[in-house]
């Protein structure tokens, strides 16, 4: 069985239709809206091709039609964005985005998943980063072999014990440093983080020609076009695959956690 793995679209269409990859089963972690200006094609996306869906917290938000209003960051940008994803969503979708789970228990393949946005004990807002010892703390009453997560934005797989992580990163707003979409793939009891280039102008020119202030409009050409808020290293590496079993994922995943936490 070969499992496709989304998370935090962002109603970043071009993004999203970038990824072509095969698949039997779409596991989709949430986060379809805010940020991104075409929220509309994207639920309607994985409203029809996703096998199974959970909420994120921005799903949450503008189902509840929560209002934001931050000063500064990533909170300043969702809530000039929320009043843009309200009026480009129709009441059928403000419903679906509603609808959807806050977390799903499923067995594919013999292996027993649970999906949640952000983790067990918080669903929709604690940001995990990849630690053991955190996670541990949270999977003690865990009856899964597999655990799937978002929110962070940052891609990472990591060994717990008897249980492994997968955390994807953002289809529609990567803040790793990488500004392509990210995603994973899971097969044969292999993760395999993917990232891919996507038409990055064609987003672009959504915020631009959109009536957001300007000064959102430059934050959220930056991190399109960049993959963070802070400009990244120019001569940092990218790989198009990162390959993991579970016996290297520990490793891998330290490194990355290392590399988030700089970042954050």
């Amino acid at each position: 069985m070969r499992i496709l793995l989304l998370a935090d679209i962002h109603a970043n269409w071009p993004a999203l239709q970038a990824i072509q990859e095969p698949f039997d089963v779409c596991l989709s972690l949430g986060d379809l809206v805010d940020y991104g200006l075409e929220p509309g094609p994207c639920i309607d996306w994985v409203r029809q091709r996703a096998t199974h869906s959970i909420r994120g917290n921005h799903d949450h938000g503008v189902a509840q039609q929560v209002r934001v209003n931050g000063k500064g960051g990533f909170k300043y940008l969702t809530g000039v964005t929320r009043q843009l994803t309200q009026e480009r969503i129709t009441p059928h979708d403000r419903r679906y985005l509603g609808a959807m789970p806050v977390s799903k228990r499923l067995t594919l393949d013999n292996t027993r998943f649970l999906l949640v946005h952000a983790t067990p004990r918080d669903p929709l807002d604690e940001y995990a980063i990849a630690d053991v010892d955190f996670w541990s703390k949270r999977l003690g009453d865990i009856d899964a072999q597999v655990i799937c997560v978002g929110h962070t934005h940052h891609p990472y797989v990591l060994e717990v014990g008897d249980k492994l992580i997968v955390n994807p990163g953002s289809v529609g707003q990567p803040r790793d440093g990488d500004p392509r979409a990210s995603y994973a793939i899971i097969e044969n009891q292999r993760v395999e983080l993917k990232r891919i280039e996507y038409p990055v102008e064609d987003t672009v020119r959504t915020v631009l020609e959109s009536n957001l202030p300007e000064p959102a409009k430059a934050l959220l050409v930056e991190v399109f076009r960049t993959g963070a808020l802070a400009k990244p290293d120019s001569g940092k590496l990218k790989a198009d695959s990162v390959i993991l079993d579970a016996s290297d994922a520990a490793r891998a995943a330290k490194e990355m956690g290392e590399m988030a936490a700089h970042r954050s």
